[in-house]
């Protein structure tokens, strides 16, 4: 038996705005809706992100969350802050990336680039 990695599901109360963020954010083609589902195809074997709705609001820190590696970290931020996102505090303390949060509240970091952290 052999398993692949499919999709990283996002609960949302707003698929579609939720989608739509995450879209402009990895400049991906928004895709659906299909029952009432909307996705991001990354290609290759990064897995699908999916975006479906639940009735019950974010109400703590995410278990998981995504990170993301830019070629220019401030400029990315201010990037993500102009799409919706917002910096946030989760007591991360002193540390080399920036912790997000999207329009929903779900936890992202955007770390260094590549080249800084050798």
């Amino acid at each position: 038996m052999t398993l692949r990695w499919q999709c990283v599901v996002f609960d949302c109360g707003d698929p579609h705005g939720v989608a739509q963020f995450w879209s402009d954010a990895l400049q991906l083609p928004l895709q659906g809706p299909e029952d009432g589902m909307y996705w991001l195809e990354p290609g290759g074997d990064i897995p699908d992100l999916l975006f479906l709705t639940v009735p019950e609001g974010k109400t703590v820190k995410n278990r998981l969350h995504i990170d993301l590696r830019p070629d220019d970290q401030a400029a990315e931020v201010r990037r993500l802050e102009g799409l919706g996102a917002k910096r946030i505090d989760i007591g991360q303390g002193d540390v080399s990336w920036v912790v997000m949060a999207d329009p929903e509240g779900n936890e992202f970091c955007v770390l260094r680039p590549r080249a800084e952290t050798v």
